[in-house]
């Protein structure tokens, strides 16, 4: 039963990586969703439905249910996965996105969201303009740049649609979170300015799962507490 981490936008599977290094398990799995560092697939929409049945996929090949870990849009698959196939799943924790009738995406998710407007602010992130961007939203120095120099044109064209097939996204699936796993984490930056800890509170009520809030610290919290990170998801793991 492999650890499954799935990663957000504009992120890759190196988003994990310090996590990884301090986990003792080594039956690690990070995928890279299709255009994130990767090829698209002949005909794939980049929509959140393509992405949903590609990662039901991909979970599928490993043959046993996973703990399946996701931040950020990582985070929204993973509960969706989780919802429509809990089969596949032993345990599940998402950091900095929740399902939520209730949220109003954030300012860049909406312009992302608006077409033309989408497309010339796509433009406009590259060299020190994105990584001020990134720098402001949280991330630390040391990994800006490394997450920056990942986000190139394929992955700029795979957002959009993503985005703009989410506008309702928390309306959409939030019926079949009736049917998730109860053995659920929810690990959440205490002062997230994208998905304010609210939602996953509100979440954790749900679907009757545990929520671990980590002060001072925001969006990022892969890269910005990646030692306490490490450890919450192992006493996770060990409880079920």
């Amino acid at each position: 039963m492999p650890a499954f981490f799935v990663h957000g936008v504009p992120e890759t599977h190196q988003i994990w990586d310090g996590i990884r290094s301090r986990i003792t398990r080594k039956d690690v799995i990070a995928v890279d969703l299709p255009g994130f560092s990767t090829p698209v697939p002949e005909g794939f929409d980049c929509t959140k439905e393509a992405y949903t049945n590609w990662l039901i996929g991909e979970v599928e090949k490993v043959g046993e249910p996973v703990d399946m870990v996701g931040h950020d849009w990582g985070a929204l698959l993973t509960l969706r996965v989780a919802s429509l196939r809990p089969d596949l799943i032993r345990t599940w924790a998402v950091g900095g996105g929740a399902l939520s009738p209730d949220y109003e995406w954030h300012d860049m998710a909406k312009m992302w969201q608006t077409p033309g407007v989408g497309e010339q602010v796509m433009q406009a992130m590259t060299g020190d303009v994105l990584k001020a961007a990134l720098s402001d939203g949280g991330v630390p120095a040391e990994a800006s740049d490394a997450l920056a120099s990942h986000i190139d044109d394929r992955m700029k064209a795979c957002i959009l649609p993503l985005y703009r097939s989410a506008i309702n996204v928390g309306k959409e699936w939030d019926a079949e979170l009736k049917d998730i796993p109860k053995a659920g984490l929810l690990l959440w930056g205490a002062d997230d300015p994208y998905m304010q800890v609210a939602h996953a509170q509100s979440l954790a009520k749900k679907v009757g799962a545990k929520i671990v809030s980590l002060p001072e610290t925001g969006h990022w919290w892969p890269v910005q507490r990646p030692d306490e990170a490490a450890k919450i998801l192992e006493e996770h793991w060990a409880s079920v």
